[in-house]
């Protein structure tokens, strides 16, 4: 049909979808290609969309001595010998990963692994791939030969831009990746995030499947426009997407019942057949609705998921602990939760903490009622849990992300602290998580190394709509709040402690005031989100309990 079309089968592809008009790109300014590729531009011409790519992928930088189209010539025979294409053992890198064919003829399906075992010659450092088959098998479709094709792979491969992330080559980058993703949807996709919680033993295990939803089941017409986008932004288009698909999952199947054993299978089955409900174009409408956190947050979130994996020693491929691993049943002991809500609450909590097991710091019944003693026995520990069961049999609690001595930087005064990764639940009588409104505005905030005295933030009451529409504008959630000297009306509470009280949330959600002799608590309720109170605006405590996170 056309000079990239050799490796076609043309009666796989939609070619009724396909224009015959003569189209060329002149643009460069990112963000006139961020919107055409957004749009489809070049979604309709398949010539048009092969000089695209090649344009797109020539211009990523890459390390001096990048493997291109003469070394794969040279290479080519003397790897891959006379041995049939369907007999090349696929190197251990890729992981049994699929091998998608999309719209390939044989001649395509074969070369995929050809191409494959030529770059595990040329890329020793690589050691955890399983997204490569599916993007050669995906530009095979837009390249003049193998040879073209093997060059543009590695070009991906070789990206030396440090702000620039690509395809993951690592054990320990695909398994942040995958923690980072479950972080996501921890946060973006709530609804679903439940279903998982409910119907799966591992929740990790299944968001290790996302990219392959895209790089492995979703069919070749919606991988194609996806792979258009992520030339253009890069990586974080792909949570994105996998998110929205999650999102549709959830939105088709909710409330019936599960097809096969496993949700795992589910979703796979569902990404496979997702053009019975769902177009590309809705698909990517859905992913750039989500409000997603800056590529900056992102990469942030990634480094520390990365960091708990090092520090774990998690760096080559092993069996994953899951939720039920991490919270024994012989070994747990609250008055306050069973094994199962603990359970419940670990599958909120950031992914990287998820690894450690629950240890207990403090008890009222054990410990007393005191406010120092209560600190005496937290201090020291990042992140805490703190659980409360008041006398009407109310239980509620809050996930707190930095160490209480922080409360020190204040002096005498109650000043705040913590991150946007804080939140605060209800278990009984029913089961409810609030998230925080993150700090707003960082604009007018100058950082903590300008000023050492933090001023002391009031409750503030501000309403949504005053929330920055573009991420950008938003202060990450994962950068500690204490980096910053915040005016009273630009900051959402986190959590505060003095010699007398507690003070846990607020902004616009819930507040947990807790006083000094840790007998008595009132909470605060926004009705921004009609969402139900923590518990009684006014209570007693029955036991208080704070945990720890033990590797």
């Amino acid at each position: 049909m056309d000079e990239y079309g050799r490796f076609v089968d043309w009666d796989k592809m939609d070619v009724s979808a396909q224009s015959q008009d003569s189209k060329e790109l002149t643009c460069t300014e990112f963000q006139e290609l961020k919107q055409l590729a957004r749009q489809g531009y070049w979604a309709k011409n398949h010539s048009l969309r092969a000089k695209v790519y090649h344009k797109l992928i020539s211009n990523i930088p890459c390390r001096t001595v990048t493997p291109d189209a003469n070394v794969y010539r040279d290479i080519v025979v003397k790897i891959v010998g006379k041995r049939s294409s369907s007999s090349l053992p696929l190197p251990e890198f890729v992981d049994n990963s699929l091998v998608p064919t999309y719209c390939l003829n044989a001649e395509g399906i074969g070369a995929v692994r050809k191409i494959i075992l030529c770059i595990a010659n040329q890329f020793p450092d690589i050691s955890f791939c399983p997204a490569l088959p599916a993007v050669i098998a995906l530009l095979l479709h837009y390249s003049k030969d193998e040879a073209e094709c093997f060059e543009q792979v590695c070009r991906i491969l070789a990206c030396n831009d440090p702000s620039k992330r690509l395809i993951d080559q690592t054990f320990l980058a695909f398994e942040s990746s995958c923690m980072t993703f479950g972080d996501l949807v921890n946060k973006y996709c709530q609804a679903a995030h439940k279903l998982m919680v409910a119907v799966s033993e591992d929740v990790l295990e299944v968001y290790s499947d996302w990219q392959r939803w895209l790089f492995g089941e979703l069919p070749m017409a919606y991988v194609a426009r996806v792979f258009d986008v992520f030339l253009v932004e890069g990586y974080k288009v792909l949570y994105r997407v996998a998110l929205a698909l999650l999102k549709f999952f959830h939105k088709v199947r909710a409330g019936q019942p599960m097809e096969s054993d496993s949700i795992q299978q589910d979703i796979r089955a569902f990404v496979r057949d997702i053009a019975k409900s769902v177009s590309p174009e809705r698909l990517l409408e859905k992913a750039f609705a989500i409000r997603l956190f800056s590529r900056k947050e992102i990469q942030l979130l990634q480094m520390a998921n990365e960091k708990a994996l090092q520090q774990k020693g998690i760096t080559v491929k092993q069996k994953r602990q899951n939720v039920h691993l991490a919270v024994h049943a012989e070994n747990f002991k609250s008055e306050i939760v069973s094994v199962k809500e603990m359970r419940d609450i670990w599958s909120w909590i950031p992914e990287r903490f998820a690894l450690c097991q629950p240890l207990l710091l403090f008890t009222t019944l054990e410990h007393g009622c005191s406010l120092s003693r209560f600190y005496s026995h937290s201090e020291g520990h990042e992140p805490t849990l703190l659980l409360i069961k008041t006398t009407a049999k109310e239980v509620c609690g809050a996930y707190l992300s930095t160490d209480w001595s922080e409360r020190r930087r204040g002096g005498n005064k109650l000043s705040f602290f913590g991150t946007g990764e804080c939140f605060v639940f209800r278990l009984q009588p029913e089961v409810e998580r609030y998230e925080w409104v993150i700090i707003k505005h960082p604009e007018l905030a100058t950082t903590g190394s300008e000023t050492e005295n933090h001023s002391s933030p009031a409750p503030s009451s501000l309403s949504s709509s005053s929330v920055p529409s573009d991420p950008s504008e938003r202060l990450s959630p994962f950068l500690s709040a204490r980096h910053f000297n915040l005016p009273s009306k630009t900051a959402s509470m986190f959590m505060a402690g003095s010699s007398e009280c507690i003070i846990v949330g607020g902004g616009d959600g819930q507040a947990l005031y807790l006083d000094e002799d840790l007998n008595h608590g009132r909470t605060s309720h926004c009705n921004t989100f009609n969402n139900q109170p923590l518990c009684s605006e006014s209570f007693q405590i029955s036991v208080l309990e704070v945990w720890g996170f033990r590797d």
